[in-house]
């Protein structure tokens, strides 16, 4: 019983053979396919065995073949050898003459080389010999740089070498003596009878040095302040004794004679180019009295130009006289030129007219008509007599 189901044993001998044939048949299929299977593989191995046996073969071929080359490298590469050896040793003999060669050069160039530098250290020599002077020559700068007198005549050197430089002779005076007395440095003569621009070269140097060579701030702010009260007794001193109402002008120049320190003025010390502009005096450096001097150069020039102007004025009327005659004569010119160009157009056209009647002559364009008033008459001769012809002119 299998549930409610009642099995008999017959039907389980028949569900058992029907099982059993099933596992019979999938057996028989398992058995074929192994077969089939086997059989591939058989068939595989035997392919590889010949593919194996033929790649064997060609390895044995090949390795005759290599054994062959190889012998016949090796006999190449003996014969090779001793040409090596040959061309090694004919090399060898012509590099080692061309050793010899060049070490020969090379020791020749050497002493050259030698030689040159033995004249260079002679050079170098002299130029520190000359390194010396100058050092003595420096020396000597700073002596007269650290003498107030001397520094003074100094900087007065360079401010008189760039205004003689600049300006004509006769356009500035140095030393001149003014109405009260004093004595400036230089003056420049302004046109158009203009007082006179002064110009003045102390400087107050010792201060200045001073302040380099301070080591502490406090030493540095004392020196200043000297500088600054050193420099405000100069301005005040030009102030005082060179701005003279109709004699100078309202307005002063202070040189220093370094760009460095005119720079240092302007960019630590403002309090002193403000005061040197209240006090009407312009602190200038070598360049800026240098351009000063080319802009009273161009002054001086406008001057002269002016003064020259009633000269100019009666050149240029005489060129404009000179200009009217040209004129004149080239209408003249002018008019000849249209008279001959009429005349050529009448010739022209009396030309033509011949043209045409040699053309009407040459065809035999007669009329045997009576002779009018504007016509031309012409006489042809011929064995049997006169006869008079009339040539008409179509143009008439």
């Amino acid at each position: 019983m299998i549930g409610n189901m009642a099995i008999t044993f017959g039907q389980l001998a028949i569900a058992s053979a029907t099982l059993l044939g099933l596992l019979l048949l999938l057996l028989i299929i398992a058995t074929r396919r192994a077969s089939k299977i086997r059989l591939a593989e058989i068939e595989a191995s035997r392919l590889r065995a010949i593919e194996a046996e033929a790649r064997v073969a060609d390895i044995l071929k090949s390795q005759a073949e290599m054994q062959g080359r190889l012998s016949t490298i090796a006999e190449v590469f003996g014969s090779r050898q001793s040409e090596l050896n040959e061309s090694i040793n004919t090399r060898l003999e012509s590099m080692t003459t061309r050793l010899g060669a060049s070490m020969s050069e090379q020791q020749k160039s050497t002493h050259e080389n030698l030689s040159k530098l033995q004249e260079r250290l002679a050079v170098i020599d002299k130029a520190q010999d000359n390194i010396s002077q100058l050092a003595g020559n420096v020396v000597e700068l700073q002596s007269i740089l650290s003498n107030k007198q001397t520094r003074g005549a100094f900087g007065q050197s360079r401010m008189e070498t760039i205004i003689a430089d600049g300006l004509p002779m006769g356009a500035f005076e140095f030393q001149t003596t003014l109405s009260n007395g004093n004595r400036p440095d230089c003056t420049i003569k302004m046109p158009n009878d203009a007082p006179d621009l002064v110009i003045d070269a102390k400087f107050p140097l010792e201060s200045w040095n001073a302040i380099r060579k301070a080591e502490d701030s406090a030493t540095v702010d004392h020196h200043a302040r000297q500088f600054r009260n050193d420099m405000d007794a100069h301005i005040k001193a030009i102030s005082s004794k060179y701005l003279i109402a109709g004699e100078t002008q309202d307005t002063a120049f202070l040189f220093v004679p370094s760009e460095s320190i005119f720079a240092d003025i302007h960019e630590h010390h403002e309090t002193i180019v403000h005061k040197a502009h209240k006090a009407r005096i312009v602190i200038v450096s070598p360049s800026l009295l240098m351009l000063s001097i080319q802009v009273i150069q161009a002054l001086l020039k406008d001057a002269r130009m002016r003064e020259q102007a009633h000269l100019i004025q009666t050149e240029v009327m005489r060129l404009m006289e000179d200009l009217g005659r040209l004129d004149d004569r080239v209408h003249k010119l002018q008019n000849h030129f249209g008279q001959a160009n009429k005349d050529i157009d009448d010739i022209l056209v009396s030309t033509g007219k011949l043209t045409k009647r040699g053309q009407r002559i040459e065809g035999l364009e007669f009329k045997s008509t009576p002779v009018e008033d504007k016509s031309e008459e012409k006489t042809a001769s011929s064995k049997t007599g006169h006869l008079r012809l009339r040539v008409v002119d179509g143009d008439d």
